[in-house]
């Protein structure tokens, strides 16, 4: 069957929560991508579906009709029409859940009574034609994986339907699509869904998303701390009415090890509760008495942070509205996505690159590289100097083959062309070399102003990369940078056209080189430190 086949698509959900069911979530992800907007929905908590009885009379009193006069009879009805069932349930111990498995009985109107060969085990033929349906089975269950805990389910299924004609989505973890701080990681898995539909309804779901969806979400380790810590029931059964050490008991269980061993530290200000989460090598733990000397410590209302971790208020927004407070290592929030991040990817996925796209970050050298072609070069030999400059002008569009170009770069080439042309044609070089040094500062000044300041391009790559510049704290940061070397770049003129009039002019260049190694020094410690000292 093609696409052009799927008319009449029907979707069971057979979740007790109707429309709030996590599986429905998958079912409605996978419709989206098939395109099929038109789908109806039998919804069976709503809908009255009796017991079988077991009479048989759907067989030979009433052939193809049953006794029993409730909603079945409309929903049997629509199952027989249909080109597509979607099949949409939690699951509940080990198989479907009760109303659903009722309306599974209840098909019995569907098949003939007598016996029909083909089948090792037996079975009964069907009373109509429904070789065109096809099945598919969107299921979320409580375990960390799927694998093992469907096996009556698929049996089942298999055997009713056919094992040709059932496509299955079977999902552990299920609990976590309701959680919005995991939002992250089951938007990534609702996208596989969807693309999964799209594929169906083309002719197939590809093996490598049907890989993709049979990947736990998180590993069962980090799965199962955060399932136990979600119910706010200790071990001893003893209910924990503390919200905030749940809370931080599922935050914990998110947590990467990169070897480093920290103490990190909550004081949950509008609880008056503090609690601390042990970083080793080997994961996490979380103490609430006998503190360490904590490495970080976060001061923040506890409804603050909550809403951070789901995404509704942007973290380095409300950090650089003082709204919390960070004390001790900073490191730690600047590599926090990394650590704490919600993505559930314990590896490093594959990295995609379109043609078009940088196999690299930028690179500041990319910037100075023809600037100090002419200002070391001019300054020994004004014609040598300008020739240098213009093969490094040329030669800098073919960096950008390797270093993603940024638009000062692309004002530097201009530039310092004309002024490589400008000293080989004879003017005087003192002139060049300081009105070079102005231009430059005058660029730097600019790019203080700018949306996106000029140093921010060169550093966000170790800050998430682009998304950086959605950072206040940060741009912040490297407004205040970019304005500290337009300040050298603009002195660094007048001394340069005095040094040039002494003995000093041939090695005037070699000197300011100086400068920008010095500054390189300075921007890696004010990026820290700037936003350690606002933090606190």
């Amino acid at each position: 069957m093609n696409e052009d086949e799927w008319m009449n698509i029907l979707v069971i959900n057979g979740s007790p929560k109707g429309g709030s069911s996590n599986s429905l979530k998958l079912a409605h992800a996978f419709l989206s991508g098939a395109g099929w907007s038109g789908a109806e929905t039998v919804t069976v908590a709503d809908t009255e579906i009796a017991p079988c009885l077991g009479c048989f009379s759907c067989w030979n009193k009433t052939p193809g009709t049953c006794v029993i006069h409730d909603g079945m009879s409309g929903t049997l009805a629509k199952i027989i029409a249909a080109d597509v069932v979607i099949w949409t349930f939690p699951l509940y111990y080990f198989s479907v859940p009760g109303k659903l498995k009722n309306l599974i009985d209840r098909q019995l109107p569907v098949n003939l009574p007598f016996m029909a060969g083909g089948n090792q085990s037996g079975g009964h033929p069907p009373r109509y034609d429904l070789s065109r349906q096809r099945h598919i089975v969107i299921s979320t269950c409580g375990f960390w994986t799927a694998e093992g805990n469907y096996d009556a389910v698929i049996s089942m299924f298999n055997r009713y339907y056919g094992v040709e004609k059932c496509t299955w989505i079977l999902c552990g973890q299920g609990e976590l699509f309701r959680v919005p701080e995991l939002s992250s990681r089951t938007g990534a898995y609702l996208e596989t869904v969807r693309r999964a539909g799209a594929e169906f309804a083309a002719g197939g779901i590809n093996a490598e998303t049907d890989a993709e969806l049979a990947e736990p979400l998180y590993p069962r380790d980090v799965f199962e701390k955060m399932a136990d810590a979600s119910w706010g029931i200790a071990e001893s059964g003893e209910t924990q009415a503390d919200e905030g050490l749940n809370f931080t008991k599922q935050m914990a269980a998110l947590y990467r090890p990169d070897g480093k061993p920290r103490v990190l530290e909550f004081c949950y200000t509008d609880l008056g509760k503090t609690y601390q989460i042990l970083l080793t090598a080997q994961g996490s733990e979380v103490i609430t008495d006998h503190f360490r000397q904590y490495t970080t410590r976060i001061e923040t209302p506890f409804a603050l942070w909550r809403s951070i971790a789901r995404g509704e208020i942007s973290g380095p927004e409300a950090l650089f509205r003082r709204q919390y407070k960070v004390l001790g290592d900073f490191s730690l929030m600047l590599r926090w996505d990394e650590l704490f991040g919600a993505s559930g990817s314990q590896r490093p996925a594959p990295e995609k690159r379109t043609p078009k796209e940088s196999p690299r970050g930028t690179n500041m050298a990319v910037l100075l590289i023809p600037w100090m072609a002419v200002w070391i070069g001019a300054a020994i030999n004004p014609v040598a100097g300008g020739a240098a400059g213009v093969v490094a002008a040329a030669c800098v569009p073919l960096i950008w083959m390797i270093f993603k170009p940024v638009v000062f770069e692309r004002i530097s080439v201009a530039l310092v062309a004309a002024l490589s042309l400008a000293a080989i044609l004879g003017q005087d070089a003192r002139a060049v070399i300081t009105l070079s040094y102005g231009m430059f500062g005058l660029m730097w000044l600019a790019g203080a102003f700018t949306k996106t300041p000029l140093t921010a391009y060169y550093s966000a790559a170790g800050y998430g990369g682009e998304k950086a510049f959605g950072n206040p704290l940060f741009m912040r940061t490297n407004r205040i940078l970019t304005a500290a070397w337009s300040a050298l770049y603009l002195v660094t003129p007048i001394w340069t056209y005095f040094l040039m009039g002494t003995r000093a002019a041939a090695y005037t260049g070699l000197i300011n080189a100086v400068c920008p190694i010095l500054m390189g020094i300075f921007t890696a410690w004010f990026q820290k430190w700037y936003p350690a000292r606002w933090a606190k």
